[in-house]
């Protein structure tokens, strides 16, 4: 989810005062500084201190620029410009509580209520407050519909905090249509599993925040390397889903054929899976700190012949970069799994079932299918340390069913398919990720309106990569979300031997863990209809015959035959890699 964009911190007011060049901050400060000085009693003092606080912030000393901005409210307390850069410098400072009160108990005339309200929703956000943040946004749309940023947070934030309907007591101006199309790249994946309508809110999410680059570096012939130079644009060469899965693949291209370069936007994080990624490198460029231009030049500047981009319409990602074409051939992979209608990119990677030619016209960029599975993986055996359902805080004699996807990610379909199968199985109880206390207690709220008690809703807490591993082997069974499918989570649920039950619909968001469990033999575990979906849950609980033929055909070489195979994997990779390499 891209971060929300709201009013930035205010520009010097126009008042009866010399007009100085801001980009001379230290002349304007002593400037100022005497001015009030020589001006006790001016009416125009709040505007001077105002200016003041501005250019100290823009300097770079914040104290004194908050000191600036409180006397500029003293003299006026209705100056919400004020209360707005007030609150942004308290928030840099880390007193966000300071901040949401500097914003609360701002005086507010209607052109100020909509940047206050963005600033609140914006940073309740960030602290997981979603009902809070909810409602903030919620105000803003009321004041004012059209604003594209809060119409995306808004909507995701109801995801997030399974506020359900989703579109309940909607937003005057705003239907239905609008809302999907303009609720976000992200969103949309959990929202409907129509590629082309996934595409159409791609695209005006692309109009909106990526405008075209003056021109394409590239040449459009490509090079004449003896190798070939594999460039991978991420933020996530850290602890995240898409390094843990990337990894090997950076460690097995064939280095007589493949040259690699990784060109990262993500901050140090001291993890062992980053050691291992930058040693994977054959050359590591950080580029978070340079703008998109110069990224742009200096991947152009290495002559990369394909450049994979692992982020697509995700945090973090460097559309401004790619815009400039500075690869002859642009690929995008694994970090978003859905359209990225940027016209500078040539290829998404992906398999024919995530992918089936009934549905590649819907896509942009063109499906490039490989010979196989289309999710890498480490095939690293992890050292898991041990635990156990009491330790889990679980009942040892239930049946366990378990999905640790994002809250986001449970529509209100899936969550009464959910309920139903534990109404027909007295003894299963559901174990969920501790996502964020909104979408805990709506989750509860839900069940229990549903007819189930809430207390067979467990909720694991955050741990780390290992435990969480071992958490998996204590289920019985996965039970996936849908439009939007568990993709590495599915891949670990699958290697702990966990059986999952998955509804496999018409986009790539909705067919991912469908081609997991193809890649291992299990594809009796893919329902095409939620009846269907809970038909096969509610047999693995009731049917120890059934369920322990799915455990046996996941032991031994189920997984690393199917799924962790990541030598043959990098081969078919390379493959495709070969057959859209340019050459002048």
């Amino acid at each position: 989810m891209a971060p929300l964009d709201a009013a930035q911190p205010g520009q010097p007011l126009e008042a009866l005062l010399p007009t100085l060049d801001t980009a001379r901050p230290a002349e304007g400060i002593a400037a100022y500084r005497a001015w009030l000085g020589a001006n006790p009693a001016s009416p125009q003092r709040f505007a001077a201190w105002f200016n003041l606080g501005v250019l100290l912030l823009q300097s770079g000393d914040r104290p004194s620029a908050m000191v600036a901005y409180r006397h500029a409210l003293a003299l006026k307390p209705d100056l919400y410009q004020a209360s707005v850069n007030l609150g942004l410098a308290l928030e840099a400072e880390g007193r966000q509580a300071e901040a949401l009160a500097t914003w609360d108990a701002a005086l507010q005339p209607d052109e100020a209520r909509i940047p206050l309200l963005n600033h609140r929703g914006r940073l309740l956000e960030t602290q997981k407050r979603y009902a809070e943040a909810e409602q903030a946004l919620r105000a803003s749309l009321l004041l004012r519909a059209d604003q594209p940023d809060v119409i995306q947070h808004w909507s995701h934030l109801r995801q997030k905090g399974c506020i359900w309907p989703l579109q309940a007591d909607g937003i005057p101006g705003l239907d239905a249509d609008a809302l999907a199309l303009k609720g976000g790249p992200l969103g949309a994946l959990a929202l409907t599993d129509d590629p082309a309508l996934q595409r159409r809110i791609g695209e005006a999410w692309i109009a909106r925040k990526v405008p075209p680059a003056p021109q394409r570096l590239a040449p459009p012939r490509g090079y004449a390397h003896d190798r070939i130079r594999i460039g991978y644009l991420s933020s996530d060469f850290c602890r995240h889903a898409m390094g843990f899965l990337i990894v090997e693949l950076l460690e097995r291209h064939d280095r007589t054929r493949f040259e690699v370069f990784g060109y990262c936007s993500t901050p140090e994080d001291g993890s062992p899976i980053r050691r291992r990624i930058l040693a994977a490198l054959d050359h590591h460029v950080p580029v978070g700190h340079l703008p998109d231009e110069a990224a742009a030049r200096r991947i152009r500047a290495d002559e990369i012949d394909i450049l994979v981009d692992l982020n697509g319409l995700t945090h973090g990602a460097r559309l401004g970069a790619l815009r400039w074409k500075p690869a002859p051939v642009q690929a995008t992979y694994l970090g978003y799994v859905g359209p990225v209608p940027l016209p500078e990119l040539d290829w998404m990677i992906c398999d024919g079932i995530v992918v089936p030619p009934d549905q590649q016209d819907h896509y942009a960029p063109r499906p490039l299918p490989l010979d196989g599975l289309y999710q890498a993986n480490d095939s690293r055996t992890p050292d898991l340390p041990a635990t156990s359902r009491a330790e889990e805080g679980l009942p040892a004699d239930a049946f366990l069913l378990c999905c640790f996807n994002n809250f986001y990610k449970i529509t209100p379909a899936v969550f009464g398919a959910w309920t139903e199968i534990l109404r027909r199985v007295p003894n299963a109880i559901l174990w969920l990720t501790e996502d964020n206390a909104t979408g805990i207690a709506n989750l509860r709220r839900h069940a229990s309106e549903a007819g189930v008690a809430p207390d067979r809703l467990h909720f694991a807490t955050r741990c780390d990569p290992a435990r969480y591993l071992a958490r998996l082997g204590l289920a019985d069974l996965f039970l996936d979300t849908f439009p939007y499918n568990a993709g590495t989570v599915a891949s670990d649920a699958l290697r702990l031997g966990l059986p999952i039950v998955t509804l496999a619909g018409r986009s790539f968001a909705s067919r991912m863990a469908a081609s997991l469990l193809t890649a291992v033999g299990l594809t009796e575990g893919i329902a095409t209809s939620l009846d269907g979906y809970v038909a096969r849950a509610v047999a693995h609980a009731t049917d120890p015959a059934l369920h322990a033929r799915a455990r046996a055909a996941l032991a031994g070489e189920a997984w690393p035959r199917g799924i962790g195979d990541t030598a043959a994997f990098t081969a078919r990779m390379e493959a495709a890699f070969e057959r859209i390499r340019l050459r002048p």
